[in-house]
């Protein structure tokens, strides 16, 4: 039986590194019986279902009838194969075993070392011919070879000497070297008019109606947590906290230190934020803290989350609630939401309204609502509109004037 063939897709270039690392340890001990290929042409993919894209991935490969083997940290995945993280040849190395037996492909036996030959008598050195150098194809089309002309086609050359004089040109004096170039050079200037227009009686001056009063403007100032943070107006490292609850934020790498999930900085969302309520951090406080609060995160996760609950289920102001909307790219989706994932699956089929929505992917409007306010927020959502009707070509040609009477 032919090997059974493996691709990557849906992850960072350093994770497909350190997985074709442990292909090459864990194929041997494996038992072989395996070829790495590019993920379009590959039977069996790996997708890191923890990355962003990778849920797209799945579901693209899914519905193409591919075997997906979800990379995760996760213990359980919706592929029908699981590889954990971190990446381990030996956890590979079970996983290759157990596919290969499961399609009735036989390991590949390791080839035995020959014994070691009789030196034979070196033959006398021929006499050196050199070889032919051949020129290896450097992957571009070469350049066309130069036609062949005759003499009398080749156009002679004219110098300044055979150009015959115009006796009927008209030479221009040289202008002196400190003259400024005239403006008016260029302007045609009407004669002026030998009987003057006789101006019309002024208008009486409208009366200006009365100014009303002026509105007070809302303030431009931010006013949560969320707002403060797509406003882009913080700089520098700063310490944002509420009840016990905080966050490290650097604001210049748009990243921030805090927990692993989302919900645990709910409260952080819940009051009103001045500039007073960020603090300046210092570098050693700062290396001190973050290095107890694990991996950075980006910043753009709390903006997502902030949408997310400002709506309080319904859409938020500015769209209307009977419009359709349609996922431009596939969303940001959290563990700790797994409706997310429904709701995403039934958006990426169209656009629809929030009602649509809720009945295809069998979740309440009040979810969709939040999860599409959160996908506007972040960029992975639009209102869809229409497209403008294309106007009638013109009728031409004979068919079409027949068909114009």
């Amino acid at each position: 039986m032919a090997a059974l063939t493996l691709g990557f897709t849906g992850m960072d270039a350093s994770t497909e590194s350190e997985l074709r690392t442990a292909f090459e340890r864990a194929l041997p001990a494996s038992g072989g019986g395996w070829q790495l290929v590019p993920d379009t042409h590959a039977d069996y993919v790996v997708v890191d279902m923890d990355s962003m894209y990778g849920p797209m991935s799945w579901l693209r490969l899914h519905n193409a009838g591919k075997q997906v083997v979800g990379l995760t940290a996760s213990p359980r995945t919706q592929a029908p194969y699981r590889l954990g993280r971190p990446v381990d040849a030996d956890a590979l190395t079970e996983l290759l075993r157990d596919i290969r037996v499961a399609n009735g492909v036989e390991a590949v036996a390791a080839p035995a070392a020959a014994p070691p030959a009789a030196p034979a008598p070196a033959p006398a050195a021929p006499a050196a011919v050199a070889e032919p150098v051949i020129a290896k194809p450097s992957g571009m089309t070469p350049s066309p070879q130069p036609t062949d002309q005759l003499p009398e086609e080749r156009p002679a050359p004219i110098t300044a000497t055979e150009l015959p004089a115009n006796p009927a040109a008209i030479t221009e004096p040289a202008a002196p070297v400190n003259e400024p170039p005239s403006v008016a050079v260029g302007q045609v200037v009407p004669p002026a008019p030998s009987i003057q227009p006789v101006a019309p009686p002024p208008a009486a001056a409208p009366t200006p109606a009365p100014t009303p009063a002026a509105t007070p403007a809302r303030s431009a100032e931010p006013q949560s947590l969320a707002e403060w943070l797509a406003s882009g107006r913080l700089r520098g490292r700063v310490r944002f906290a509420d009840n016990g609850t905080a966050v490290l934020l650097d604001t210049d790498q748009r990243q921030y230190f805090g927990p692993s999930g989302l919900k645990p900085v709910t409260p952080l969302f819940s009051r009103n934020a001045t500039v007073a309520d960020f603090e300046a951090v210092s570098a050693d406080v700062w290396n001190a803290q973050t290095a107890a609060l694990g991996a950075p995160q980006p910043i753009a996760r709390l903006i997502w989350y902030g949408a997310l609950l400002a709506g309080e289920g319904r859409i938020a102001p500015g769209y209307d609630p009977n419009d359709r909307f349609r996922l431009i790219k596939w969303p940001q989706t959290e563990r700790e939401f797994p409706k997310h994932f429904r709701i995403a699956t039934a958006m990426m089929k169209g656009p629809a309204t929030v009602k649509e929505v809720a009945e295809a992917s069998s979740v309440p409007e009040t979810d969709v609502a939040d999860f599409v306010n959160a996908s506007l927020a972040s960029g992975f959502a639009e209102p869809y509109s229409e497209p403008e009707p294309e106007p009638d070509a013109a009728k031409s040609g004979l068919f079409g004037r027949l068909r114009g009477r």
